[in-house]
């Protein structure tokens, strides 16, 4: 993505022309703000790195400290978390570190150790989670207490791209994609041979610490790379005392090689996740319930540029993982065991193939063709085995991108994609009351097949003051999961029984997403408004009925809440505001403004709401960004949320009150050892308000953690 550089920064109390025209004042300094050249993950359409002589590639330039990163060449909305915030904020799970992005929000199931995004009020199935361009592998999706085995503190950002996503990446991103970058597999030989990092940080709310290194280092053509981390927390805090069964426990690492040449590069890496965690609330921390993740990975990348031919850049990325975790409590006589295993064998790959630049009469072409293909084997034993009998599931898929560029600013992208998928598993034939009768449910091997198909059509325009507006429209179907299809008993984590249908059809999204944006000068400003119609929305339906651990026992016994994923039409809309306006000027920065609003509204036909939406939420304060300093006070204030589904609860209103302040210094590395330090301190929910996520199916049981004090501490060499 083109580089874009901020033209002259100005006083408060300028006229509304003056600075969105980013005209110079007398007697001022013209400044520039130079944000980070972000590689967005919607579009496989992206700009050939230019080769180096020495094969010496260098990383991309980092986002300024608290500077608004706002993607404008992109067709899809997209949020980055610069490394800069994952450094000052250190979260251990991804669903922590965007919970308070406009569009955004997280399960906190367990907080710090099972929180999975949300966007725009859609999770599990339908977001997708990756790493460097391949799914993370695990199973989060099937279950709100299962952790994503990817801690942040090793990304070198994350990349979230809000609505569709799926035209790239498959039916089930049909609510968007979080994608963890790092260097892991290295891409660029750092000057002077070698380069890396060390962060660490200490959290008072849970006597937690966070620590992780990276190393990156090469000669001649070959480039290596090595991480590692470990974070750990107690039992957090809250206005209510301590959240019982809250602590974890997270530890890995990574190694990879690369060839860099002059046309491209090829590499692989491997690495390891593992952790321990509770799981707070109700029985679960009654019973000290645990949670052992662990996962072995590899990953090959790499990207070719031919001297010739149809094609400017050729690129492949391919990955396999294994993982396993245990789900132990203690029993009646002080004794743990392990109810449930789930294990999970998954394997993907996609090729994309750039073509050269088609100029014509009216403008220029650019486009790409890809293919991926992925195969999951999900094996379940004990508890886990009655939830859900393993399964096998498989698809294969075929995508273009065309994008032509107009000469009055202009830029249209039309996309379209199809795929094959299989889903093998055990179905149940429950009645149609669900209601035990006379006759156990016959079981009996179902296999699926699928497919879906997606379009898109997007247009960007250059607007007078740098904005950028865009409108894209989508058509994207998904194929139902596994655990919607075969799901058939007791889920102890969510304290339900569920029941899945066998015969679902696909479900159908149609969107129109309207944005305007600006990446430079004083204001910065990332709007966007949204509508999706879904025709078949596969949701968990409440029925009334309550089970035991057999289905034998529903209606009998109180102890899971009955569903039964079914299918509704259903209409999402809502919108996303982030902006920043530099001010004052102060030494080499400027002391500003920052704001932000979002919400999302989910309906069925039938006039009821989508359980489980996040609230409306409104932010603002100030900042100072100048001479190595940066501080901030910010509040976010949550709406109650009172547009419920049916059994559903109300949940109320909170504020977060915010602060933080730090320092980086340039070192001299040959008296220092490090080239720059940043030392800081950040406080979280200064108020100690009571927050509670409408999103999370704990709401009531849980509440998030209280007032905390982190201290971070980051060098680089």
């Amino acid at each position: 993505m083109a580089r874009r550089t901020g033209r002259s920064l100005f006083l408060a109390g300028l006229s509304a022309g003056t600075i969105l025209s980013g005209g110079t004042v007398p007697g001022l300094a013209q400044q520039a703000t130079t944000l980070e050249e972000l590689s967005v993950t919607a579009s496989p359409v992206q700009p050939a790195a230019k080769p180096v002589p020495g094969a010496v590639l260098q990383p991309l330039p980092r986002t300024p400290t608290g500077v608004l990163p706002v993607v404008t060449d992109s067709f899809s909305s997209v949020t980055v978390v610069t490394r800069s915030e994952i450094e000052r904020s250190q979260p251990t799970q991804l669903g922590d570190a965007l919970f308070d992005k406009p569009g955004l929000s997280a399960s906190t199931f367990a907080p710090g150790a099972a929180s999975r995004p949300i966007i725009r009020g859609l999770d599990n199935t339908r977001v997708r989670i990756q790493e460097n361009g391949v799914g993370v592998g695990d199973v989060s999706e099937l279950s709100e207490d299962h952790a994503v085995p990817i801690n942040p503190i090793a990304a070198d950002r994350i990349e979230v791209v809000r609505g569709p996503a799926a035209l790239r990446y498959g039916s089930q991103a049909i609510g968007g994609v979080v994608a963890a970058e790092n260097n892991r597999v290295p891409t660029f030989i750092p000057v002077g041979g070698i380069a890396g990092r060390v962060t660490t940080g200490y959290s008072s709310v849970d006597n937690g610490y966070s620590t992780a290194a990276s190393v990156d280092a090469g000669a001649g053509n070959v480039a290596v790379h090595a991480d590692g981390f470990r974070s750990q927390g107690d039992s957090y805090n809250t206005p209510a005392g301590i959240q019982a069964n809250s602590q974890y426990v997270s530890q890995g690492g990574a190694v990879g090689f690369s060839v860099i040449g002059d046309r491209g590069f090829v590499g692989i890496s491997y690495s390891h996740y593992d952790a321990l965690y509770g799981i707070p609330g109700g029985g679960s921390a009654e019973r000290r319930v645990l949670l052992d993740p662990v996962q072995d990975r590899l990953l090959a990348r790499g990207e070719y540029r031919p001297l010739e031919g149809p094609f400017a850049v050729i690129r492949f990325w391919a990955g396999g993982s294994v993982y396993k975790h245990n789900e132990s409590g203690l029993e009646d006589d002080g004794l743990r065991t392990i109810g449930s295993t789930f294990k999970s064998r998954e394997v993907e790959g996609r090729v994309e193939a750039q073509h050269v630049p088609v100029d014509l009469s009216f403008g220029v072409l650019t486009g790409a063709v890809g293919i991926q293909s992925d195969r999951r084997v999900l094996g379940t034993s004990g508890e886990a085995g009655g939830l859900i009998a393993p399964t096998d599931a498989r698809a294969n898929a075929l995508y273009l991108f065309e994008e032509l560029a107009l000469p009055s600013g202009t830029r249209v992208q039309a996309a379209g994609r199809i795929e094959g998928t299989r889903a093998a598993g055990t179905a149940t034939n429950f009645p149609g009351d669900y209601l035990p009768g006379s006759v156990d449910p016959l079981e009996y091997d179902r296999r699926r097949r699928f497919a879906p198909k997606s379009a898109s059509f997007g247009v960007l325009q250059d607007l007078p003051y740098d904005f950028v507006g865009s409108l894209t429209a989508s058509y994207v179907e998904r194929a139902p999961s596994v655990l919607e299809l075969y799901s058939r008993g007791p889920h102890e984590a969510t304290e339900t029984f569920e029941i899945g249908d066998p015969n679902l059809k696909l479900e159908r999204a149609r969107t129109l997403e309207l944005g305007i944006r600006r990446a430079v000068g004083p204001l910065r400003l990332d709007a966007t408004g949204y509508i999706t119609r879904y025709t078949g929305f596969i949701y968990k339906r409440e029925t009334g009925t309550f089970c035991g651990d057999e289905f034998s026992t529903c209606g009998a016994e109180d102890e899971l809440r009955q569903i039964v994923y079914t299918q509704a039409n259903a209409q999402f809309y809502g919108a996303e505001i982030g902006a920043q306006l530099d001010l004052i000027p102060v030494g080499n920065g400027f002391i500003g403004l920052d704001a932000q609003y979002d919400f999302v509204r989910a309906q069925f036909d039938n006039g009821s709401f989508v359980p489980r939406i996040p609230p409306h939420r409104v932010g603002g304060g100030a900042y100072l960004r100048a001479d190595g300093w940066y501080a901030r006070v910010f509040l976010l204030h949550a709406f109650a949320h009172t547009e419920t589904a049916p059994i559903e609860t109300p949940t109320p209103g909170w504020d977060d009150l915010r602060a933080e302040i730090s320092y980086t210094k340039p070192l001299d590395p040959a008296v220092y050892g490090a080239s720059e330090i940043t030392l800081g301190l950040q406080g979280r929910n200064l108020l100690d308000d009571r927050i509670r996520n409408s999103a999370s199916f704990k709401k009531d049981e849980i509440l998030l953690p209280g007032r905390n004090l982190r201290l971070f501490l980051t060098a680089r060499f």
